[in-house]
């Protein structure tokens, strides 16, 4: 699973690569749509186009003429997994913390 989320993170590392994803969540769109949208030549735009597909974030489909691009659930849902997995060990460690720094504030107040 380290090397999904690697490669999730890596993928979205990059605003342009955010954007796109950003674009897919409302639905599918060709290529030539979503290049519209950033000013780089094509072959720039289909390298970013590249890492989010091999990162399993995006798939494309021919039809006809136009590459077609959907969003693909599963990195995100593994990627928010492992978020909250982190959120409820650090949630805990900071209740813990605080339960230490309110004990030693009541004993500094006792003594």
């Amino acid at each position: 699973m380290a090397n999904k989320l690697d490669a999730f993170f890596s993928a979205l590392a990059d605003p342009t690569r955010r954007a796109v994803i950003e674009r897919l969540i409302t639905g599918p769109a060709a290529v030539s749509e979503l290049h519209e949208a950033h000013d780089m030549a094509l072959p720039s735009f289909l390298k970013h186009l590249g890492k989010l597909e091999s990162a399993g974030m995006i798939r494309s489909e021919k039809i006809g003429r136009v590459r077609m691009l959907h969003i693909e659930a599963a990195p995100i849902a593994e990627a928010e997994g492992w978020l909250k997995q982190q959120r409820h060990l650090w949630e805990g460690r900071l209740d813990r913390l605080s339960a230490l720094a309110e004990q030693i504030e009541k004993e500094s107040d006792d003594g």
